[in-house]
């Protein structure tokens, strides 16, 4: 199945992911995303990081909800993005309460904006679709792509289901890898 991601459009990855995605049920979704999300905590980038930039998960998306609230039981700064405009500004977050649903009704922090880009130690990013080595493919609209250019030194994750990971996604100058894609081996 990997095989046939080689010659496929942005598009057509994005059509192909969403036909994983609704073969996959909400249950083993969330059993897989315990399983991707506990592999990233035992990184030494998870562990060793200060300042993490996290994503308040989409039901469509790796949950990071209990992930959150981890960063925050270990100390950890939390930062969390909000859309305004055409960007992704990002926030600090402390607790439940600093969330109102934003654009796309993914729930935002109400906080102050965050711009020391330096002092994040560990960028977990959502996608649609990665390679192995790092190439990601987003939902399009060029938000995450747009932020990158200001984390360009900082280490960059990958989260995703092991169904989200292909064999080659087209890209562009614009899309930055990341430096590593957490998933689970694919027969697993």
């Amino acid at each position: 199945m990997r095989k046939k991601s080689v010659h496929m459009t942005k598009s057509e990855v994005r059509q192909e992911i969403r036909r994983r995605k609704a073969a996959c049920s909400a249950e083993e979704r969330a059993l897989l995303s315990r399983q991707v999300t506990a592999k990233l905590v035992a990184t030494p980038q998870w562990q060793q990081a200060h300042t993490v930039l996290l994503y308040h998960s989409l039901p469509d998306e790796v949950a990071t909800h209990d992930l959150i609230s981890e960063a925050l039981a270990t100390g950890k700064r939390v930062l969390l993005p909000v859309v305004v405009g055409d960007d992704l500004e990002l926030r600090d977050y402390h607790a439940p309460g600093d969330l109102r649903e934003g654009t796309f009704h993914i729930m935002e922090p109400t906080g102050e904006p965050f711009t020391d880009y330096a002092a994040i130690d560990l960028a977990v990013i959502p996608g649609v679709a990665f390679t192995q080595d790092g190439r990601r493919l987003g939902r399009g609209r060029g938000y995450y792509d747009r932020l990158l250019t200001h984390i360009t030194d900082n280490y960059k994750v990958g989260l995703c289901w092991p169904f989200q990971l292909v064999g080659d996604i087209p890209t562009e100058p614009h899309d930055y890898p990341m430096d590593e894609v957490i998933s689970l081996d694919p027969q697993s």
